[in-house]
């Protein structure tokens, strides 16, 4: 789906406390009730926003607002496309590339353009190992006024074993609410590059598509698989990721070998529930 999205970056406020003397100046114990007050005036509950405003596309401006989503900017290489392509076995990462600035540059144009068409990319790319994203989650683990943050990781070795390529959801139709606006996919790599004087954060996905219609009558859970039909990943900009997925593998009549490991999960199997109960904000999202 094209689309033209502008990320908004935010730094919310920290606070350490020092430990506090036994005795202390009058002065120094008005401050110090006065920052106590602060912070319980901000833990106080905000109004619960819309499920339309959780999602991205929203300036974070305050806290009440509830999405936001960055690439962190330590641990980078700077490679050429070519480069990598070979080792993310994604060949054609050039050319998705270079679709994805025409996606941007031509957002209301929803014909597919030529190989002609594409404009010419030659610079490098920043590579990132993971993402965080910030939302709105008063009911689960959070901080002041709410905000909850989680780190989406697309790395070849996690903790010296084997790779680790979290699913996310994407926000693919404003308009629909749940799982009817929200595609689920798996990153296979976190960038960035320069075009132009723009700056845009990506990921490289690969789709799974939903079975059926509605969620599955015994579970209440939405069933998703691969799209594994022979179509290529997509390239979307970071600010269309909503937050991690989480999915549960679809159990067949066979046994599951004892060799299978957790890390195999999402490459054995063929279908997988949409974990909507995993904690709060995902139960009130994924409906």
């Amino acid at each position: 789906m094209k689309r033209m999205i502008v990320i908004h970056h935010t730094t919310l406020p920290t606070m350490a406390l020092t430990e506090m003397p036994s005795v202390m100046p009058s002065t120094t114990a008005m401050v110090i009730r006065e920052m106590m007050k602060t912070m319980m005036q901000l833990m106080v509950p905000l109004s619960r926003p819309t499920l339309s405003s959780r999602r991205p596309h929203v300036s974070i401006t305050s806290l009440d607002s509830v999405q936001c989503t960055y690439l962190l900017t330590f641990k980078v290489r700077k490679v050429y496309p070519e480069d990598i392509a070979a080792e993310i076995e994604q060949p054609n990462l050039p050319d998705l590339i270079r679709q994805f600035i025409y996606d941007q540059q031509h957002s209301d144009d929803v014909s597919n353009a030529s190989i002609s068409d594409l404009p010419m990319f030659y610079d490098k790319i920043t590579v990132y190992p993971s993402a965080l994203a910030t939302f709105y989650a008063p009911s689960d683990n959070s901080g002041i006024g709410g905000m909850h943050r989680e780190r989406i990781r697309a790395v070849k070795s996690w903790r010296s074993g084997p790779g680790r390529y979290d699913t996310i959801f994407v926000n693919t139709d404003s308009s629909a609410d749940g799982m009817r606006g929200l595609d689920v996919a798996r990153v296979r790599l976190f960038f960035s590059f320069s075009h132009h004087g723009v700056e845009y954060p990506c990921a490289l996905v690969r789709w799974f598509s939903r079975v059926g219609n509605s969620p599955d009558d015994h579970t209440g859970m939405w069933v998703v698989q691969p799209d594994d039909d022979g179509s290529p990943p997509s390239i979307i900009h970071l600010d269309s990721i909503v937050r991690a997925a989480h999915l549960l593998p679809v159990f067949g009549l066979e046994r599951v070998p004892r060799a299978l490991s957790f890390t195999d999960t999402l490459d054995k199997f063929t279908r997988f529930y949409v974990n909507k109960f995993v904690d709060h904000h995902t139960f009130e999202t994924v409906f």
